[in-house]
C-alpha cells in the first residue's frame, strides 16, 4: 500500500477537503493506530487505522460521494458553456477521475452521486438495474385526475417513447408531488409531467436506491458515501434480479 501525507489520506478518503484536513489534524481530532497526530505532513501507510473523530478514514481505490447539487451546475465532467458539479470539489478530488452517476438538469437540485468506479456508475444509471430514484416536484397547475394512472402505466412521451411504469404521489392540492421511477431518460420527470398536462417548475432528487440526501448537506456540499449506503444501492439492484 502507498505511503502518503496524513492530510492527503484524509482528503482522499472524501471526509473533507485538503485545507480542512490540515485544520482537524492540528486540532488533535485525528488518530493513527490509536494515537493522536497533529502534524498534517506526517506520513503513514494508506492501510493504517486512521480516524477522524472516531470515523475510519480509508484510502480507497474508488471514491463514492454524495452531493447536494445546487441549481446552475451541469452534471457532467466538463462543458465550456457552464460550470459543472466537479467545480464544487477541491482540486485533490477533481484529480480522482470522478464522474456523476446519473444526471440532474442544470436547473434541478438534490442528491447526485459521484464516483470513480465505472461499474458502480453503470449500475446506478442503467434501467436494467432497476434502482429507484425519488424526486420532489412543483408544477405550474394541478395534476389532473388520472395522472397517477398515466405514470403507473408508463407514460408515452411527446416523441412516442414509452417509459417504464413509475409512481406519482401528488400532494392534496396536486400542485406538488413525489415521483418514483427506475430509469433515467433525458428530462424524464419533466416530460412525463408534460404528458400528464402539467409543467415542472422545480425539481429536487431526494433519494437513490433507498439512500436519502443527507439533510446536513447544504447546496454544493458533499460527503463520502458510507459503506452501508453503497451496499444498499447495490443490493437493491441485486434483489430486483433474484
Amino acid at each position: 500500500m502507498p505511503v502518503m501525507r496524513l492530510d492527503k489520506l484524509i482528503a482522499g478518503a472524501g471526509l473533507c477537503t485538503r485545507s480542512e484536513a490540515k485544520k482537524v489534524i492540528r486540532a488533535g481530532r485525528v488518530t493513527v493506530e490509536g494515537k493522536a497526530v497533529t502534524d498534517p505532513a506526517a506520513h503513514c501507510d494508506s492501510d493504517s487505522d486512521v480516524r477522524l473523530d472516531g470515523e475510519r478514514a480509508s484510502w480507497q481505490e474508488y471514491l463514492y460521494l454524495m452531493m447536494n447539487k445546487p441549481a446552475g451546475y451541469l452534471s457532467v465532467t466538463e462543458d465550456p458553456r457552464a460550470p459543472t458539479v466537479l467545480a464544487l470539489l477541491p482540486p485533490e478530488l477533481r484529480r480522482r477521475n470522478l464522474s456523476p452517476a446519473g444526471r440532474l438538469d442544470k436547473d434541478s437540485e438534490g442528491l447526485l452521486l459521484l464516483t470513480s468506479d465505472g461499474d458502480f456508475c453503470h449500475r446506478v444509471i442503467s434501467p436494467k438495474s432497476g434502482i429507484e430514484k425519488e424526486y420532489y416536484i412543483e408544477v405550474d397547475r394541478p395534476f389532473p385526475e388520472g395522472a397517477e394512472t398515466l405514470f403507473s402505466a408508463g407514460a408515452v412521451l411527446e416523441d412516442g417513447e414509452a417509459c417504464l411504469p413509475a409512481r406519482l404521489v401528488p400532494a392534496p392540492d396536486r400542485m406538488s408531488a413525489r415521483v418514483f421511477l427506475r430509469e433515467g431518460k433525458y428530462h424524464q420527470v419533466k416530460r412525463m409531467s408534460i404528458a400528464a398536462g402539467t409543467k415542472v417548475k422545480y425539481l429536487k432528487r431526494l433519494s437513490v436506491g433507498g439512500v436519502e440526501l443527507d439533510p446536513g448537506l447544504a447546496p454544493g456540499q458533499f460527503r463520502a458515501l458510507t459503506e452501508e449506503e453503497r451496499r444498499r444501492i447495490c443490493e437493491e439492484s441485486d434483489n430486483l434480479h433474484k
